[in-house]
């Protein structure tokens, strides 16, 4: 371990530090943050407590496992005895004198405080907090009601008026708790050419919160779109890979649908898309004439399946009645799926037929709300974007894990997992 994570690991049992209510760590991805976190934690919980009960909270269960339990055997495995029972949802953890019971839940919604009410806890670790409900963790810090307790987050930085930042970050101090801030040379597993790629895997505001570090504001144009990095005047054929479509649904507001071919070494083309705004022709479409656009931009290709925008429950009726495509609701975590687009876009895996002039001109206006104090685009030109954002966050998310150039971008949620 480095000297930082190190610190993190065992700062409890430090004379100057351990009098401290917990722990904060943030910083760049792939610091070295969450195994530092759950090693220590573990190892203070045995050292401290018996028989008593904690938690490690994730946004899901599931990334949970993948991300901490899955690791605990090559992490702590000859220190500690862990054993998941699986059903429900807990590890028993033992140092051969003291055992503890470790409850995983998981903070994804508004609604996951509830979760967690009612337990007593004699300590906390929030993994990827800055993704939680505030509820959710304030709910989790409540329950920490046995002397001693401590409580330790850890995140990946958002923007300077996130919650998380402005009341616990900057109020560590107050709060009675460490901060300590990570980068990527604090990882000494990391070699030079692992680092570059990170480096590279990022950009704009995805690049200065996950590789500098920074809890900094989405500004300006949000895809660093280049024409002759990005475009490509390649034309699949129909046997070159698998095809798809993506929509973005509207009826005054304008129509997007992109013809993509999936290639077999994980690269993907927008060959052709239609593109209709009712507002500027002044006639809106129906849903049936929509359906007739669909066939004619797929031109009796095989099309595994027609991504589409959840909210459009009438078109995804019209095209199920027809019978013609494969209808597949759209991922729609919108600042997930935007990051995704980006890393995809920077490490040249998504490319775009100059043809698609309708994409190439909204990646140029494409822009954060500056004026709305979140990570929130401009509800303006964004059509097309939300089209690709679909194709990139429900069919080519599954197949990061396979993609070398690609592994270690944050999977933060079940839309990960393979369902090819």
């Amino acid at each position: 371990m480095s000297k930082r994570q190190l610190l993190a690991t065992t700062w409890w049992n430090r004379p100057s530090l351990k009098t401290a209510d917990g722990i904060i760590c943030d910083g760049a991805v792939r610091s070295g943050k969450t195994v530092s976190m759950v090693d220590g934690f573990l190892l203070w919980a045995t050292a401290t407590f018996d028989g008593h009960t904690f938690a490690i909270c994730g946004k899901t269960i599931e990334s949970l496992r993948r991300n901490v339990v899955l690791n605990l055997h090559d992490w702590l495995g000859g220190v500690l005895t862990i054993k998941e029972k699986r059903q429900e949802n807990k590890l028993i953890v033992s140092d051969g004198r003291h055992t503890n019971t470790v409850f995983l839940f998981g903070g994804r919604d508004e609604s996951s405080y509830m979760l967690i009410q009612g337990i007593t806890l004699a300590g906390v670790l929030l993994d990827e907090v800055a993704l939680m409900p505030r509820s959710f963790v304030e709910q989790a810090l409540a329950r920490c009601s046995v002397d001693g307790s401590k409580f330790w987050f850890n995140c990946n930085p958002a923007g300077p008026m996130h919650w998380f930042f402005t009341d616990y970050v900057q109020e560590a101090r107050a709060k009675n708790l460490l901060h300590l801030h990570f980068t990527m040379a604090d990882n000494p597993a990391l070699t030079p050419a692992i680092r570059r790629r990170y480096e590279t895997m990022y950009a704009g505001v995805f690049y200065r919160r996950y590789v500098q570090g920074e809890w900094c504001l989405a500004e300006g144009l949000i895809y660093q779109f280049d024409a002759d990095r990005h475009t490509t005047d390649e034309v699949p054929g129909p046997l070159d890979g698998e095809w798809f479509v993506s929509c973005d649904y509207g009826t005054l507001n304008p129509f997007s649908a992109g013809l993509w071919c999936l290639k077999p070494d994980g690269r993907a083309v927008r060959v052709r898309e239609y593109y209709y705004s009712g507002r500027t022709s002044q006639a809106n479409k129906t849903d049936e004439e929509y359906h007739a656009a669909l066939v004619d931009l797929t031109a009796g290709l095989p099309i595994r399946a027609v991504i589409v925008d959840p909210s459009a429950a009438s078109f995804i009726e019209t095209v199920r009645r027809h019978g013609l495509f494969s209808v597949r609701k759209a991922k729609n975590d919108v600042l997930d799926g935007i990051r995704l687009t980006a890393a995809l876009l920077a490490a040249g895996r998504i490319k775009i037929n100059p043809a698609c002039r309708d994409s190439i001109r909204e990646f140029g206006l494409y822009s954060w709300d500056e004026k709305s104090g979140s990570d929130r685009p401009v509800k303006e030109n964004d059509h097309a974007m939300d089209d690709i954002r679909y194709f990139c966050s429900t069919v080519m998310r599954p197949l990061l894990r396979y993609m070398p150039d690609m592994r270690g971008l944050t999977q933060d949620d079940e839309s990960a997992k393979v369902d090819r």
